[in-house]
């Protein structure tokens, strides 16, 4: 379960504040340990100050009971209830003890090198210590401070660290909200405007934030999106007025055919013609039908292909022993120069090149050659198929796979594919990962299906 809101700006503003929190965290905890070192290294270098104005006494003093007799003068040195002082000769004896808040004496660690150590006793105090010679006796001098107020300000200073992390954070949130807002307004625009297009406006484009960079890319991502859906659309309409056109025409033929032969009585042999001319048209619409059933399935991307290796001469030759007879009646001649193998399904490569070769020998020239021929590279395998006639004009080649397209509609065949046997051709093709790209001349038309080298 996703733990963010589903406002965008939301979402921004949290992150600005879990960004922030740790900044500001990281900088208090930094102004803290600064502020701490800062104070405890002042504190040392006063209790040690206050050492060595004490031995300085000492030695300008005939003798420790004379200190004691004017208290005054290291008293002064003191100067608030925070501070302590022992002074201590060789025998463990206090001589002199200013010690306000009543502490034991504390006991010095063993190291003589150190000079400053944290006390151990109830109350928190730090302690620095000297070890002088006054005549012929040792003296230990032992300065000490009380903690408490260091740490009543430290943690004082804490809570105003806490406190202001924690309104950082909130302002870090809710300027982060403010911002993302107006930071968004773009998107909200573009929302906006991508809402107003509709089927009927599919022509208008994303074009007013072009000049924002970060929404340049996904402008012109919506741009194309929206040209791939009007032509489709485009595709889709001029798809469903060609199936009308196409359907209408042996429909209306079955329905005149049958309406005049039913108008006035007919000998058994009008009958007879009138059932073989409608089995013509429901020939035309079932090979209709059944196109267009094979172009829905190979649309699907999941469509299974059983993949085969193919001998391409034995194919094309299977292919022209089946076209030999409209060959000879119009007098053109198959030539097979295809040669190699092929990684492909071999149900569906028939189909395309059966298309291909159907659609050369009902448009190509009379008494001249159609050429099946194969071409193999490093990446790919390329099957041609060449028939001479009249070229086809530069305009209807980027349409000429399209569903029910044809050049002249004027030239339809009984036997024809119903303006689909190309657009069965490329989605064949595209099945199998390749492209289908045909040029024409006054040499010729070279349909070329290309094939992506597949291992077996």
């Amino acid at each position: 379960m996703n733990l963010f809101p589903r406002t965008l700006s939301l979402r921004l503003a949290i992150m600005f504040a879990l960004v922030s929190a740790p900044l500001l965290g990281s900088i208090g905890f930094y102004l803290y340990q600064s502020l701490e070192r800062e104070i405890a290294w002042r504190d040392d270098q006063a209790l040690l100050g206050r050492l060595e104005r004490m031995q300085a006494l000492i030695s300008d003093s005939d003798s420790i009971e004379q200190l004691r007799g004017r208290p005054k003068l290291y008293e002064n040195m003191l100067g608030n209830r925070e501070n302590l002082l022992w002074i201590v000769d060789d025998t463990g004896k206090v001589l002199i003890e200013i010690n306000p808040v009543g502490m034991t004496l504390p006991k010095l660690p063993a190291a003589l090198h150190a000079r400053l150590v944290d006390g151990h006793s109830s109350a928190s105090v730090r302690l620095a210590w000297q070890d002088v010679m006054q005549g012929d006796r040792g003296l230990t001098l032992i300065a000490g401070k009380l903690l408490s107020e260091r740490e009543q300000m430290l943690a004082a200073y804490r809570l105003k660290l806490w406190l202001a992390m924690s309104v950082g954070a909130l302002l870090a949130f809710v300027l982060g909200w403010w911002v993302s807002r107006r930071g968004l307004r773009p998107v909200r625009m573009l929302a906006k405007h991508a809402a107003g297009i509709d089927v009927q406006h599919l022509h208008l484009r994303l074009d007013e934030l072009n000049e924002l960079s970060e929404l340049k890319e996904l402008s012109n991502a919506l741009n194309h999106m929206l040209a791939r859906l009007e032509d489709g659309f485009a595709q889709l309409s001029r798809f469903s007025e060609d199936l009308a056109h196409e359907m209408r025409t042996p429909l209306s033929n079955l329905m005149g055919h049958t309406q005049q032969n039913l108008r006035y009585s007919r000998s058994i042999e009008d009958y007879q013609n009138l059932l073989v001319s409608n089995q013509e048209e429901y020939e035309r619409l079932a090979r209709m039908i059944d196109s267009m059933l094979f172009l829905a399935r190979t649309e699907h991307s999941h469509a299974s292909l059983n993949y085969e290796l193919i001998d391409l001469n034995d194919l094309v030759e299977q292919l022209c022993e089946y076209f030999e007879g409209v060959a000879q009646d119009r007098d053109v001649k198959l030539i097979n120069q295809a040669d190699g193998e092929l990684w492909a399904d071999p149900v569906l490569i028939r189909r395309a090149l059966a298309n291909l070769l159907s659609n050369a020998l009902r448009y190509g020239a009379p008494a001249a050659e159609v050429v099946i021929n194969s071409l193999a590279a490093e990446d790919r395998i390329e099957v041609s198929v060449h028939n001479q006639g009249q070229p086809i004009s530069v305009e209807h080649l980027p349409r000429l796979f399209e569903r029910f397209y044809r050049c002249d509609p004027s030239r339809n065949q009984p036997d024809d594919s119903g303006g689909l046997g190309l657009a069965i051709v490329r989605s064949i093709m595209q099945l199998h990962g390749g492209q289908v790209t045909v040029d024409s001349s006054q040499l010729g038309t070279n349909f070329r299906l290309v094939f992506p080298i597949r291992n077996a």
